[in-house]
Order: structure tokens, then C-alpha cells, then sequence
């Protein structure tokens, strides 16, 4: 999988908002309107700053799981994941607010099995249901050694569009950008029950430097 917007300063998604922002502050200037201005501008330069797209050191070792998005941890739970792993996991929920980079990144190296989209609700991503009532995309992971992860894009109650630029069959690198999605927003990640947990509710991270876990590798044996 190529990085598709590595090296770009703002998502692509961003632009046609920006552009119009930029249009209706000069409008708002050319009609002598300074408060409206000033307002416009300011809405301009939010929207230009919640679609930045900054770079990350990525965490070394096969066996390192990174964050796939910036926010608050808010939930560390042990439960059955039935959608693909298919055995008890632990599920990391990241809730991701207005002011948070919202480029998501991938937590592991390896191989993009499947994805799956899921219409649902739009309620709050920081309350419990939104990991399985709101409108999501599934992404299926496996690393090159067996290793599987699932991360889960969940849209809120503001965020009404889930982007992702992977398909299945692609091959990926950990902290790879995948996609995005829009005005506040949560991801999951559910790991393996032998996970090492590097984090725990509240703590702050960022997408694709922060460290979730660890997995230790699996024998070539």
C-alpha cells in the first residue's frame, strides 16, 4: 500500500471545504462586512487545521501495536468479537473530538483480508453502543506472521462520512494512512486476549506513534 497522503499538508477531503470557506471570506470582505470577515476567516482557518495531516515517528518492531487515531482512550474491555476474530479480545476505543487529527493510520503491518461497511446510528462515538449501533467501516488485519487485528472506523453523532482509501488483498505498514473521518468521530481496535495493554482509560494518544500493545510474534515453528 502506498501512502497516499504522505507528504501533503491537508487531507484531500478538506479542500473543496476549505476552497468554499476561502470564497465566502473574500466575499464577506468585498461586501465591506468586517465582523462577517473575521468570522469566516476564522471558520476557514478551523476547518484548514482540523484536516491537517501531519507527519508521525512510527514505533519500531513487528511486535508493536500502534494507535490508529489521535483522542482519549475510552474504553479498555475484554469481550467476544464475532465478526472476525471470533474468539474472546480486547477491544481499545480511542473517541476522537473536533480538535483531534482525524488521519487515520494503521495499528499493524501486514495485509488488508477484508472490509466491510455498516450503515447504523449517528449517536455519540463516546458512549458505549457507538461500538456496535453506529455506522461504521470494519477493516480486517493480518500481520505477516498469522497475527489478526480488526479496526473499526466509527462515524458520530456530528460525523456523517467515513472515508477509507484501502481496499482488501492490499499490503500495509504500520502507520500507514488509510483514511479519515469527518467532525468527530471513534476507532476500535481489537487485539488478541494475550495482548500486553499499554494504555488504559484517559490516557492520550496519537495515531500511528502512540503504542496500544504489544503481540508477541508468532513462531515460524
Amino acid at each position: 500500500m502506498a501512502d497516499r497522503a504522505k507528504g501533503i499538508p491537508v487531507a484531500k477531503e478538506g479542500i473543496p471545504f476549505i476552497v468554499i470557506g476561502g470564497i465566502l471570506t473574500l466575499g464577506g470582505w468585498a461586501m465591506g462586512g468586517v465582523g462577517v470577515t473575521y468570522l469566516l476567516g476564522a471558520l476557514t482557518l478551523f476547518i484548514t487545521w482540523f484536516f491537517r495531516n501531519p507527519a508521525r515517528e512510527i514505533p519500531q518492531g513487528e511486535q508493536v501495536i500502534v494507535s490508529p487515531g489521535d483522542g482519549t482512550v475510552v474504553a479498555v474491555e475484554s469481550e467476544f468479537e464475532h465478526r472476525y476474530l471470533k474468539e474472546q479480545s480486547i477491544r481499545i476505543s480511542i473517541f476522537l473530538n473536533v480538535f483531534d487529527v482525524h488521519i487515520n493510520r494503521m495499528p499493524i503491518g501486514g495485509s488488508v483480508e477484508d472490509m466491510v461497511y455498516q450503515p447504523g446510528k449517528f449517536m455519540m462515538a463516546n458512549q458505549p453502543g457507538a461500538s456496535s449501533g453506529n455506522e461504521q467501516n470494519v477493516l480486517m488485519l493480518r500481520r505477516s506472521d498469522g497475527v489478526k487485528v480488526l479496526c473499526v472506523q466509527i462515524a458520530g453523532l456530528i460525523a456523517r462520512r467515513i472515508v477509507s482509501w484501502v481496499v482488501p488483498g492490499e499490503q500495509i505498514t504500520k502507520g500507514e494512512r488509510f483514511g479519515l473521518i469527518r467532525f468527530g468521530s471513534r476507532m476500535d481496535v481489537y487485539l488478541p486476549q494475550s495482548s500486553t495493554i499499554r494504555v488504559q482509560v484517559g490516557s492520550k494518544v496519537k495515531g500511528g506513534s502512540s503504542i496500544l500493545a504489544e503481540i508477541a510474534c508468532a513462531d515460524p515453528s
